[in-house]
C-alpha cells in the first residue's frame, strides 16, 4: 500500500485533529481516512449547532 498522496501541512493538521500519529495516517487506508474524517465533521457541525442554539434569543 502506498502513503497517502496529501502534502505535508495537511498531513500534520489531519494528524493533530483526527489525534492519530502522523505515520499512522500516512500509512492509513484511505477508506477508513474518509470515514475519521466524516465522524470529524458531523461532531464539528454538532458542536456549531449547540453553539448557535445556546446564542440564539427567542422573540
Amino acid at each position: 500500500m502506498k502513503p497517502l498522496q496529501i502534502s505535508p501541512e495537511t498531513a500534520q493538521k489531519l494528524a493533530k485533529q483526527l489525534n492519530v500519529p502522523l505515520e499512522h495516517l500516512m500509512h492509513m487506508p484511505q477508506h477508513i481516512l474518509m470515514q475519521k474524517l466524516a465522524e470529524l465533521a458531523k461532531s464539528a457541525s454538532s458542536s456549531e449547532q449547540k453553539e448557535s442554539d445556546g446564542t440564539k434569543q427567542e422573540s
